[in-house]
């Protein structure tokens, strides 16, 4: 009987430390890829300016309180991985950020658009009929439905065709 009880202890130590060697995690290689492909949070105009130097931005003003907005968080960061390198995701906390989004006008959140330039120290707004404005109103989406996903890919791809078209034509804005 003590052989047994010895045995049974063994047994389960030996379980026990089968389970304690390094594994890596399930979600450190999904955590890696968010990484690389992850929605930036925007603190200061200079950053989505840097990022227009490059790519379109599309950007979401929301806040951690808000259901809506944290709802497209999977939304957005499934953005960033399919747009990545041809497109910015960014994201605005209102309540973190307030004179930024004030700086956008936000009454209502989530408000999401899409930048696609600067023209004359003015945002350059892709709309969602493939027309650009400076007048934000025109081109943003507010709050969130089942299609926010569909139509903020039209609009990103709107803007890169805009883009090439503005390389090719060398226009600035």
């Amino acid at each position: 009987m003590k052989k047994s009880v010895i045995l049974l202890i063994l047994l389960v130590l030996v379980l026990f430390t089968a389970g304690c060697d390094e594994k890596t995690p399930q979600n450190s290689i999904s955590s890696e890829v968010n990484m690389e492909k992850s929605v930036i949070a925007i603190t200061q105009l200079e950053q989505l300016n840097t990022s227009l130097q490059k790519t379109p931005v599309f950007v979401k003003i929301g806040s951690r309180w808000c259901p809506e907005c944290r709802s497209l968080k999977p939304v957005l960061d499934e953005l960033a991985v399919e747009y990545q390198g041809k497109a910015t995701i960014a994201a605005i906390d209102a309540d973190k950020n307030p004179e930024l989004a004030e700086y956008f006008n936000t009454m209502y959140i989530p408000d999401s658009f899409v930048i696609v330039g600067i023209e004359n120290g003015t945002y350059v707004y892709m709309q969602e009929n493939g027309n650009v404005s400076t007048d934000r109103s025109k081109a943003r989406f507010v709050g969130r439905n089942d299609t926010d996903e569909e139509m903020f890919k039209k609009v990103l791809d709107l803007s890169l065709i805009q883009q090439k078209k503005a390389d090719a034509s060398d226009t600035k804005y």
